[in-house]
């Protein structure tokens, strides 16, 4: 089943971080996937500077994992700004000016990367949104933008590599989450895979950030980038996309799968149950929509 949800500010609130607004928004939500939660979570580009997270778990390999991850950053001509282990991740800011992609690629295969960006981080892990804010510190947060997912497990393992949101791999800051099934996945990959570009995992929800990632490097706009995706993608889906600049979202046109949105002069949320939104504004009616089928829309912020 899963759940989504998405915000963006358009003046930060004094009241509320984006962290602790997808919390809540993820909590209302949790009864849709219970296995496992993620955060795509936007803060102050850094330029020169990318942010790279990797899953190396809290066992004894740990330490060998990120000794590999420090051979592979210094081979590429990485220079390791900050780094430290949070939970089951390592968290690593290096200056880098190279090639993005072959970076990419050469660090995916020293270790698990769940994110790089400039201003992207991906936190998740099984368990609930509390549970995983209680080994992040998901709440405390402060940034302009960011997606959130609940999981329900049909097709691979409970784990947190299995978990959303989704990294574009090879692609910086472009993130993605995703309630449905691209069923043309495999056609799409291989047409990808022939032009060079690798695969982390199996799951569709990659294919579409790295679908949507190669139309964004060529200079198309990601309104335009969404709309081609409903054309272009077979099966049942809604989706929400982030950039260190936009969210966007999409549905196709049968529509099985729910959203709801929200927006006023300070934020714009999205939804797969109205329950999160109301999460944001206890007590508060709340004048929501839902976007009808085969329609995609963006916000920058």
């Amino acid at each position: 089943m899963c759940g989504i949800a998405g915000i963006l500010f358009k003046r930060p609130p004094e009241h509320l971080s984006a962290g602790r607004a997808l919390v809540e928004m993820l909590d209302g939500c949790q009864h849709r996937g219970p296995d496992s939660t993620g955060f795509a979570l936007y803060g102050r580009d850094e330029p020169g500077r990318l942010r790279l997270r990797f899953i190396v778990g809290e066992a004894g390999g740990a330490e060998a994992a990120c000794a590999r991850i420090g051979e592979v950053l210094d081979r590429e001509g990485a220079s390791v700004v900050s780094e430290e282990r949070v939970g089951g991740d390592y968290r690593v800011t290096v200056e880098f000016d190279g090639d993005l992609q072959r970076f990419a690629y050469a660090v995916e295969h020293a270790a698990k990367v769940v994110s790089i960006g400039s201003s992207l981080e991906i936190v998740k892990d099984v368990g609930g949104a509390r549970d995983v804010d209680d080994r992040y510190g998901v709440q405390g947060f402060e940034g302009s933008h960011g997606l959130g997912h609940v999981r329900l497990a049909t097709e691979s393992d409970v784990k947190p590599e299995a978990s959303h949101p989704f990294w574009a791999t090879g692609f910086a800051d472009v993130a993605i989450v995703h309630n449905g099934q691209i069923t043309n996945y495999w056609k799409m990959r291989r047409r990808l895979e022939q032009r060079g570009f690798e695969f982390a995992t199996d799951n569709d929800s990659e294919l579409i950030a790295v679908y949507l990632a190669d139309k964004l490097s060529q200079g198309v706009p990601l309104q335009e980038a969404l709309r081609t995706s409903i054309d272009d993608l077979d099966g049942t889906f809604s989706f929400l996309v982030s950039t260190k600049d936009e969210i966007g979202y999409a549905k196709d046109r049968i529509a099985a799968k729910p959203m709801i949105m929200y927006e006023n002069d300070e934020l714009v949320a999205v939804a797969s149950e109205e329950v999160s939104l109301n999460r944001l504004f206890p007590g508060q009616a709340l004048d929501t929509r839902e976007p009808p089928p085969g329609t995609h829309a963006t916000w920058s912020r």
